[in-house]
């Protein structure tokens, strides 16, 4: 509808980004494509880690409802790709015999071998060629990375409850585990009470802005310094992405900003409430909106379908004057030449 995740989230706090800056990082294998939460990119560095996302992808359901028979088409394809390559899946034949079942994920077979070799670790993301994934051997995208051995699980579960905490500052056990999905809740929970003897986190009580009970929670130990020197929120208006990391912990984001959002491209029209790809608004530290836009590439046009604004918001000449200065700054990251905005 108007910009792929992982670029409009840099561009919303980099007025200076532009999506080659990320496509250039991933080619150089700074970055590595793979799941967390989602699809994304991860600093290389911690490839490592993913070793046990990958062992766990051959016990998973995923593996086992696409194993049958596919031994051979997984080895074919592994081996073009190290004689000839980076390949991409329309470089493999798809066709089927007529009348035969869709088969994975409604995938043909051999980009169904594609997805597994990626998710297993067997292959990696070379680069994106419009949206479309190119497939390396993992040692040829990641050489360095590729060769480490892998952490043994305490470490990965170390690793991934302290970064996330460094990320949130504050958090449940249940958003920790949620942060990477590389650790159970009941393991997020075991490693707090663990950096709280350690002195690595302290217990907190954080007061909800939704109304509901306080949570029982965890922060830095240096939670109080870390405020102090934070600069005061920019007051200006960014629109968010749908999946931009302020959001992405749906209850989370109630909780801390009060915001109700859920994505409903996925829903049927019909039962939509605001619209297929609504957008956030955020002013300083505080949600204020969200808006329904379509980029009108061929036009050359950002056109916001609607607007909503929160309870509570007094939508001054100030305000609405920043939110079309906002709206203008995204149509000229976009290419944009034109945009409009609802009354």
């Amino acid at each position: 509808m108007v910009e792929r995740a992982h670029h409009h989230i840099l561009a919303s706090r980099l007025d200076a980004y532009r999506p080659e800056q990320l496509e250039r990082l991933h080619e150089e294998g700074r970055v590595f494509e793979h799941f967390t939460h989602d699809a994304s990119l991860i600093p290389a560095r911690w490839f490592p880690h993913w070793r046990h996302r990958f062992e766990r992808t051959f016990t998973s359901e995923w593996w086992r409802k696409r194993k049958e028979d596919a031994g051979a088409v997984v080895s074919r394809v592994l081996a073009r790709i190290r004689d000839e390559g980076p390949l991409m899946s329309k470089d493999f034949e798809q066709e089927r015999p007529r009348g035969s079942a869709s088969g994975w994920w409604e995938w043909g077979p051999t980009k169904a071998a594609l997805e597994l070799l990626w998710r297993t670790g067997a292959l990696a993301v070379a680069r994106r060629v419009n949206f479309q994934k190119v497939y390396d051997l993992t040692e040829r995208v990641l050489p360095v990375e590729s060769s480490l051995p892998k952490p043994d699980a305490d470490a990965t579960a170390d690793w991934a409850c302290e970064s996330a905490l460094d990320r949130l500052g504050v958090a449940t056990p249940a958003e920790l585990a949620a942060f990477w999905h590389a650790v159970k809740p009941p393991g997020a929970r075991a490693w707090c009470e663990k950096a709280v003897r350690e002195g690595r986190a302290v217990p907190a009580l954080v007061v909800s802005a939704d109304g509901s009970e306080p949570k029982h929670a965890f922060a830095l130990p240096e939670w109080r310094e870390r405020v102090e020197r934070a600069p005061a929120p920019p007051g200006r208006v960014r629109l968010l992405s749908p999946f931009d990391p302020v959001l992405r912990d749906r209850k989370r984001a109630q909780r801390i900003f009060g915001f109700t959002y859920s994505f409903e491209a996925f829903v049927p029209r019909k039962k939509r409430k605001f619209g297929y790809y609504v957008l956030p608004i955020l002013e300083g530290e505080r949600l204020i909106g969200r808006l329904d836009p379509k980029l009108h590439r061929e036009r050359g046009l950002l056109e916001v379908q609607s607007l909503w604004w929160e309870p509570k918001v007094r939508v001054t000449r100030k305000r609405r004057a920043a939110l079309e200065e906002a709206v203008g700054r995204f149509s000229r990251y976009l290419g944009a030449r034109e945009w409009t905005l609802p009354g």
